[in-house]
């Protein structure tokens, strides 16, 4: 993967590049990222990286192009890059609730393509990223995998599956912020300053996924390991509980689901 083209330099696009570099899998000079609009994506040209305007001669040269445009975007994309994609090229889209066999359509020959759904924690070498693929080589998906294995934790799913894990690791970074927030928003009102509420929350947060990552158990062995008979956590807990912690956030991620299914493809 010596040259890298990055289609749509918006959050995701720039989180990816950021990524790459900070990682060390990638030069910045290696890694060409396209927006109509440059002015916008001023700051990545500060840090070395290539720009263009020109989706179709952007590509040419590339031996991955990563699709990072909203899926009203897809069709008018790949009609201008189409021409220029060839067989020896892996394509991979991180086009939220479009198929590998839609995007084949399009481009109307056959060429490895994988779908990639990583989340914003990416520019930091922590994302949650899902692969599955069509007509790549078991070498083109391990490639593909090593290279988002160096901004985080990768995993290869059936496709059906890809709309779920959008929920779950993409989607799921805001809920995971939502709680942050509420819990930082408790601190201040017990007496912290935000700065202090907000470090003490996010650093929990963290301890207890890295607590659930490294021992592999479950949650709830976690939960037991502090709450104590009369305590304040289990009081906590379960007042939680009563007012539907559980349930609300069941439902939120599943309202989500719903709402990505109905997507038109």
């Amino acid at each position: 993967m010596k040259k890298i083209t990055i289609i749509g330099g918006g959050n995701l696009g720039s989180a990816i590049a950021l990524g790459l570099v900070k990682s060390k899998l990638a030069k910045a000079t290696d890694i060409t990222i396209t927006r109509r609009n440059l002015s916008k994506i001023n700051h990545l040209k500060k840090e070395g990286f290539r720009m263009n305007n020109n989706n179709n001669e952007a590509v040419k040269n590339a031996s991955l192009v990563i699709l990072c445009v909203q899926p009203k975007q897809l069709a008018s994309v790949l009609s201008e890059v189409g021409s220029s994609v060839h067989r020896k090229q892996v394509l991979v889209s991180t086009i939220t609730g479009i198929s590998t066999e839609e995007i084949s359509s399009y481009l109307k020959k056959k060429t490895a393509i994988i779908r990639a759904m990583p989340n914003t924690a990416i520019a930091i070498g922590q994302s949650m990223t899902c692969l599955c693929s069509k007509d790549a080589s078991a070498k083109q998906l391990a490639d593909v995998k090593r290279l988002f294995d160096g901004l985080g934790t990768t995993l290869i799913i059936e496709e059906r599956l890809m709309k779920a894990a959008t929920v779950l690791a993409a989607s799921g970074i805001a809920f995971f912020m939502r709680y942050v927030r509420a819990a930082t928003q408790g601190g201040i009102q017990m007496g912290f300053d935000a700065e202090e509420a907000q470090l003490m929350a996010a650093q929990t947060a963290q301890g207890a996924a890295t607590l659930l990552l490294s021992s592999e158990s479950h949650p709830e062995l976690e939960i037991d390991k502090v709450t104590t008979p009369e305590g304040c956590t289990i009081a906590g807990l379960n007042e939680m509980e009563h007012q539907g912690l559980s349930s609300a956030l069941i439902r939120g991620i599943m309202t989500s689901f719903e709402k990505i299914n109905g997507i038109k493809k």
